[in-house]
């Protein structure tokens, strides 16, 4: 039986895990799980893993915080003896965080195959370290999967082989379909707010919009204009809201119009995202999230690697000016915003794709 050594580290790596796992022990292939501990939150690491059904990690590297290169150097110091014991046939790794150029180099050193899921966005920002991590990860993968065809001419132009390009749809909707109707009701995460549907659901992360004070205070200033307008509910990230704090701004986000929350589980953020009339966001995961579910979404980014979410689903770039964001958000109120459409193999499937083409090859 061959083995493949699956590896997640930070929250966006839980929600495509899953159904890859999943799929590959159906093809008969063994795919134990390593955890490099990258994302440190012990709750909510259990509510995820809970949520998700995700099996337990068989090893965990227990890296936690630090700068990129010291987390990064230390996920590499403590894989290696890992891929030593477990001498898997292949590594896979999923998405753009640390962890994942992390494990792929070790592997790729050592004369293990690699394999990317989620291979090929680009957001052609070089400051974004995720984008970084994309575009090394993918030159040194043997096994490319891709969420959208714009990847591969991305790919192509940087020399990789399309012979080791596979185009099999996004492992995070197999997540989202399975999962959808397991969501918590927004009434139940919401209870006492006062408000259950029809709100702003707004999260921020993104240090480019929370680390630049006069960007966060234009960003705050926003949210109470559309506070004026509907309800909004604000998952805040512990970094979002400690910066909040230093600039003094946390008054003009709190008051009956607002709902504070802290970092949801998967369960409850998909309540949450399905009640919503808009969702503004900077993150990668729910510029998709949405556009399966059908809601209107905003980006306060000045680009996106998920370019296929605003050419075929709801979601809309607005960057971070005010005349922008506002705008986009009237005509949210006014006309329902983009409706979209589901993209090519967002069906549900993608990780049986990514099983059947690694049991024929490996």
């Amino acid at each position: 039986m061959k083995t493949v050594l699956c590896v997640v580290g930070a929250r966006p790596n839980y929600m495509k895990i899953g159904p890859v796992i999943a799929a590959l022990g159906e093809a008969g292939i063994r795919a134990p799980l390593l955890h490099t501990g990258q994302h440190y939150d012990p709750a909510m690491n259990d509510s995820f893993f809970a949520d998700l059904g995700l099996p337990r990690p068989e090893i965990n590297l227990e890296v936690g915080s630090g700068s990129h290169a010291v987390q990064t150097a230390e996920i590499m110091k403590r894989f290696e003896p890992v891929l030593d014991k477990v001498a898997p046939d292949a590594v896979l790794v999923v998405g753009d965080v640390n962890s994942t150029i992390a494990c792929a180099l070790v592997a790729a050193k050592k004369g293990i195959r690699v394999i990317h899921v989620e291979a090929g966005l680009r957001s052609y920002d070089r400051a974004m370290p995720e984008e970084i991590n994309r575009v090394l990860t993918d030159q040194i993968s043997d096994f490319l999967f891709t969420t959208e065809r714009s990847a591969l001419p991305n790919l192509e132009r940087e020399g990789i082989d399309p012979a080791r390009v596979h185009f099999v749809g996004n492992v995070m909707i197999d997540t989202l379909k399975s999962h959808v109707a397991r969501a918590v009701p927004a009434g139940e995460t919401l209870a006492g707010a006062g408000f259950a549907d029809g709100y702003a659901l707004v999260t921020l992360h993104r240090p480019s919009n929370v680390d630049v004070p006069e960007v966060l205070a234009r960003l705050v200033g926003c949210l109470t204009d559309i506070g004026a307008a509907t309800p909004v509910v604000f998952a805040l990230h512990p970094r979002t809201r400690a910066r909040i704090e230093t600039a003094g701004l946390m008054d003009a986000v709190s008051g009956p119009r607002f709902a504070l929350l802290p970092p949801q589980g998967y369960l409850q953020m998909l309540g949450l995202m399905r009640s919503a009339r808009v969702v503004v966001t900077d993150s990668g995961g729910l510029q998709e999230e949405t556009t399966a579910l059908g809601v209107p979404c905003l980006t306060v980014r000045e680009n996106t690697e998920r370019p296929i979410t605003i050419a075929e689903g709801t979601n809309t770039l607005v960057g971070t000016d005010p005349a922008a964001i506002m705008a986009a958000f009237r005509d949210v109120l006014d006309s329902g915003g983009k409706a979209g459409r589901t993209p090519e193999y967002w069906d549900g499937q993608a990780a049986k794709r990514i099983a059947r083409v690694l049991a024929e090859h490996l």
